[in-house]
């Protein structure tokens, strides 16, 4: 049985690393945060967490200051901070724009600096040479299917048996994050326990015995896939098109579960 442990202090935990990063521009909601913190501290030990993505820094800034308190990670940060994401396309209209500058005064003014390991750089670089084990994989960077899959490929073999990947903005109108959920985590028996948070889509990584999670990944992903043939194309989707993406979204489940459920889920054999 894969057994999750729930930090007694974890709910203050939380709170900290959420007043430490809210104030930083970016794309987290809280309760998205918080599952995001939880995952980070229940990801296995002896491994890294592996952010894709980072802007101006307010996943890395809650990870970082989780990652203080509990002896985890290193936080490795992987960011060109050139703007390549589709959803931050009003910033590329100025030549040589970058969040670099940004993302590192958060992490100072935060107090986490030494504690993220930071490569400004695409994640297809950094995953040419990449070997070490990962505890937790989160994708958050280019949200085209080439852009995310092309994370999940990179990373997903160096990611440890009990592992988790997540995927943000699954549940908005981009192709990548969700076409990938749908056709490489919840139709392979390498994952087990899944779900979505919010926007996150998340699962863990099973590779011995993600069968015996088939039916949990099933039911979900028949009401994840029907969002694929809206995004298919990598266009947004405009009028009816988009009420019923919206329509077929809501039918989604995707409220935070607290903690004990989530570690329940897990820990099933």
């Amino acid at each position: 049985m894969n057994t999750v442990q729930i930090p007694a202090d974890l709910d203050a935990a939380l709170d900290e690393a959420w007043a430490a990063a809210k104030d930083v521009p970016g794309f987290l909601l809280e309760q998205e945060a918080r599952f995001l913190g939880t995952m980070a501290v229940c990801a296995p030990r002896k491994s890294v967490i592996v952010e894709i993505g980072s802007f101006k820094g307010k996943s890395t800034v809650l990870l970082g200051k989780l990652a203080q308190r509990y002896g985890i990670g290193p936080i490795v940060a992987i960011d060109p901070h050139t703007f390549h994401n589709v959803e931050l396309a009003e910033h590329r209209s100025t030549p040589g724009a970058t969040s670099f500058d940004a993302f590192q005064k958060n992490l100072e003014t935060a107090g986490v600096a030494s504690s993220i390991e930071v490569h400004r750089a695409f994640s297809s670089e950094v995953a040419a040479s990449w070997s070490r084990p990962i505890g937790l994989l989160w994708i958050d960077g280019d949200h085209s299917y080439a852009g995310a899959k092309s994370d999940f490929d990179g990373f997903i073999p160096c990611v440890l048996p009990n592992g988790l990947v997540a995927l943000h903005d699954a549940l908005h109108e981009f192709s990548g994050p969700i076409r990938v959920f749908v056709e490489d985590m919840l139709r392979s028996d390498r994952f087990g326990a899944a779900g979505f948070v919010h926007s996150i889509a998340w699962s863990q990584f099973r590779p011995d015995d993600g069968a015996n999670f088939r039916t949990q990944r099933a039911t979900l992903e028949r009401s994840a896939r029907r969002l694929l043939p809206f995004v298919a194309d990598e266009q947004t989707p405009h009028g009816p098109s988009k009420l019923l993406y919206k329509l077929n979204r809501s039918r989604v489940p995707r409220s935070l579960p607290s903690q004990q459920q989530w570690a329940a889920l897990l820990g099933r054999p």
